[in-house]
């Protein structure tokens, strides 16, 4: 008689669909299975969207989102959390109710805009994010266009990155990721919890095909901290997978393509 089979990790994406397969939810679970965890979703909005932009979205009812969640911590159990597109006051409140009861690491992703510039985050849910969502997370991964709509800081260089991370952290996050990418030069992320610092540094890559890096190294941190690696590991561990799947990252439709996320396994063959 053969032993049970291990359970893998649990890893749960508090998100919105991406119809394109790309970002969002797709993009978590696809991240979850490439590190090896068992992926769980609470789906927050449906979107139409491909590589040209996002054409409409449509947001969950709080109910509908408190239902999944309930049904999956209750019965399941979760070792780590990730949330994305939240798009409402109203569900930032609901989600932030339900992680801080939690008791597992969270790593909030503040999805504002879309790769292609569309927004997926009510401006009268930047109070509840500041207040409500970041003082429960265990990590907070803002880009820069996520940071000025957050602090008010534009940043253009790294002393600016380290201004905006002491801003996040004034919110409550125990640490936080400034994701430089859009600045010129290597692609260098700070994350720091106000003592500690690392510089995390990548060759930036010539391929426009980035849809879904937001969602994809958010995941990749949760799917770290449900291993039980610290931060900073989990941290470095997802800037190495995002950097390859941006690597390997394809064309699809007219416009942006999405990153890789099975670039591992299509390297080992």
């Amino acid at each position: 008689m053969s032993a049970p089979a291990p359970i893998p990790p649990r890893v749960l994406t508090v998100a919105g669909s991406d119809s394109g397969g790309g970002a969002g939810i797709q993009a978590d679970l696809k991240t979850m299975l490439a590190l090896g965890t068992h992926g769980m979703s609470v789906l927050t909005a449906v979107t139409a969207q491909n590589s040209l932009g996002v054409q409409g979205a449509w947001e969950l009812p709080a109910d509908a989102v408190r239902a999944q969640y309930r049904s999956v911590v209750d019965d399941i159990g979760v070792q780590a959390v990730k949330t994305g597109m939240l798009s409402s006051a109203g569900l930032v409140d609901t989600v932030a109710e339900l992680l801080a009861a939690t008791g597992a690491p969270v790593v909030v992703d503040p999805v504002g805009v879309s790769k292609h510039g569309d927004a997926l985050l009510a401006a009268e849910a930047l109070d509840s994010v500041r207040t409500k969502l970041l003082p429960v997370a265990t990590v907070a991964t803002p880009n820069l266009d996520e940071v000025a709509q957050l602090t008010g800081v534009t940043v253009t260089d790294e002393p600016g990155m380290r201004r905006a991370a002491a801003k996040i952290l004034a919110f409550g996050p125990r640490w936080v990721v400034i994701k430089g990418g859009h600045l010129p030069g290597e692609a260098v992320d700070l994350l720091t919890d106000g003592d500690e610092e690392h510089w995390l540094r990548a060759p930036r890559l010539d391929n426009r095909h980035t849809h879904g890096t937001g969602c994809t190294l958010a995941s990749a941190i949760a799917c770290g901290l449900a291993r039980g690696h610290d931060v900073p590991t989990a941290v470095r561990n997802a800037k190495e997978y995002v950097t390859g799947a941006i690597r390997a990252g394809f064309a699809l439709g007219g416009g942006i393509g999405p990153v890789d996320h099975g670039w591992r396994a299509r390297t080992a063959r």
